[in-house]
């Protein structure tokens, strides 16, 4: 169907027979009454983004595999070949040289007698420790999950920088103990013991194995009993080092997704900071914080090998959740991952916190700015703009709440509408999807998200930026100190942006909203 403009004079029609299925009665007079007078509507095509990775055709869930080799980030990701929905999962693949602009390339992995493909993670070989190498590439080594009548742990190898895959002859290499769940090996080389280490899940914890060739693997330790977020299976483990900024020390991160039990319903990660000698990770806490607090970032994992000199910890999440992600209103392709986002630590009175970023060759995307609002009592806007209307943009400032209880940010048009609003009273922070268009597919999407007690600084000042990319919104605030990350499938355009702050206007400073170029060229 293509894009056609529609008279609001023929609005009321198009309600009484039902088009507005997913509005209620009193957000459709409420958007009549807008200034804007005519709707552009949408259709599925519409709803590919422009810099986050989609599959071509069909179903995408967790991402898998990530690595980096020689100028190449390498993403691996579940994928069912044959339908738009969960289904006999593949590794899929696709690599890129800049985090954005990906390649696609074949199926690396397909199901085999001991059961279908599900997620893993690779590694760069490059002391040759698995006997893999032949010629001049060091071996790449997937570790992944057989399911199987059991699900057990199996790997296979490519010495051509990723392009064939050939799988371990005496696969699986790490057997199942007799549980139901086994499954997602992510892989690190430790080199301050020589080895190799694996984080497992295991239904409601997570195992940790070493290995001194990828093939033979010796039990270590387990954790998580009675510790952390428990409402469902834990999934997706990935445990790293980091930095903590400003100082001399050093702590590990271990992630842990759990479906469901997120704070916001359905899927989410959960994240701990501790220690680790080797054989067993200490939480520095019995509680776990969360590495997103919308609703739709699951089963993130970050990049193995990335060169010293570059020094990042770079993550991508599945952008869906299960309460949903079969339903949602795609039918030739489903899913999206998020931005590639930069992971940093910060310390905070006693604990330590997880700051997200965009990586920086997010910029190198950007096309057309705007720095300056229009001003209408108490509400600064944007009408009818040109970058809102592309679905692809990033939008930042700083708010001063000295004066300020409550900040609303809208986006949308005549037909509907996202808000997120921020809280200072009650320190939360609230992305409101009700009203943004397709709802209705499931029955909790239109419920609001939030994120409880978060902090302004002494100095009441808050950075804010957003991404947006025609079906998600993904929210930074406090240099990534708080994320939400939000789907959302417009029936219509968006095209204004508005900022009010109930009856004091805030002071808002360092607006720049920036459209953002098309980066997965297929």
């Amino acid at each position: 169907m293509k894009k056609q403009t529609i008279k609001l004079a023929g609005l009321l029609v198009f309600f009484i027979l039902g088009t507005f299925t997913s509005c209620k009665k009193d957000s459709v007079v409420e958007n009549l009454i807008s200034t804007d007078n005519t709707l552009v509507v949408l259709d599925e095509t519409d709803y590919r983004p422009n810099y986050h990775f989609t599959p071509a055709l069909h179903w995408m869930n967790d991402p898998n595999g990530l690595v980096y080799y020689k100028g190449e980030y390498h993403l691996f990701y579940q994928y069912n070949p044959n339908g738009n929905t969960w289904g006999p999962m593949n590794w899929g693949h696709a690599v890129s040289t800049d985090l954005f602009n990906w390649q696609d390339l074949p199926i690396a992995l397909s199901p085999d007698n001991l059961g279908t493909i599900f997620s893993g993670s690779a590694v760069v070989d490059a002391s040759n420790t698995s006997g893999f190498k032949a010629g001049g590439e060091d071996p790449i080594v997937a570790i992944y999950t057989s399911a199987g009548a059991q699900q057990s742990q199996c790997i296979a190898y490519s010495i051509d920088k990723g392009r064939t895959w050939t799988k371990y002859a005496n696969n699986p290499v790490l057997p199942n103990p007799g549980v139901p769940d086994f499954r997602d090996p992510k892989v690190s080389w430790l080199p301050d013991q020589n080895k190799w280490l694996m984080a497992l899940a295991a239904g409601n914890k997570i195992s940790f194995y070493s290995s001194l060739d990828l093939k033979n693997w010796t039990f270590e330790s387990n954790f998580g009993v009675g510790i952390g977020a428990h409402g469902g299976v834990w999934e997706c483990p990935d445990l790293f080092q980091l930095p903590v900024e400003g100082t001399s020390l050093k702590k590990w991160v271990l992630l842990v997704s759990i479906n469901p039990g997120g704070p916001n319903g359905g899927s989410a990660t959960q994240y701990f900071v501790g220690d680790f000698d080797g054989n067993k990770f200490t939480s520095d806490s019995n509680t776990s914080s969360w590495i997103d607090s919308g609703t739709d970032n699951y089963a993130g994992v970050t990049f193995n090998n990335i060169p010293s000199n570059d020094g990042r910890r770079i993550m991508m999440g599945w952008m869906s959740n299960w309460n949903y992600a079969g339903q949602v209103p795609t039918t030739s392709w489903r899913s999206t991952n998020t931005v590639p986002r930069a992971m940093t630590l910060v310390q905070k009175g006693s604990s330590f916190v997880l700051r997200f970023n965009p990586v920086t060759e997010l910029n190198n995307y950007i096309n057309k700015t705007v720095t300056t609002l229009t001003q209408k009592a108490n509400v600064l806007e944007l009408t009818n703009n040109e970058i809102v209307k592309t679905g692809s943009y990033q939008l930042s400032f700083k708010a001063d709440f000295t004066q300020l209880d409550t900040l609303k940010l809208t986006t949308g048009s005549a037909g509907a509408k996202m808000s997120v609003i921020f809280d200072k009273k009650y320190r939360t922070v609230t992305i409101d999807r009700s009203k943004s268009g397709f709802v209705n597919f499931n029955n909790v999407f239109a419920n609001s998200s939030s994120y409880q007690s978060f902090p302004i600084g002494t100095d009441n000042k808050l950075y804010i930026r957003m991404l947006v990319d025609k079906t998600s919104i993904e929210l930074f605030w406090n240099n990534g100190e708080g994320v939400m990350t939000t789907l959302f499938f417009p029936m219509y355009q968006y095209n204004f942006i508005r900022i009010e702050g109930g009856k004091l206007l805030p002071q808002i400073t360092d607006f720049n909203l920036s459209g953002l170029n098309k980066s997965l060229m297929r």
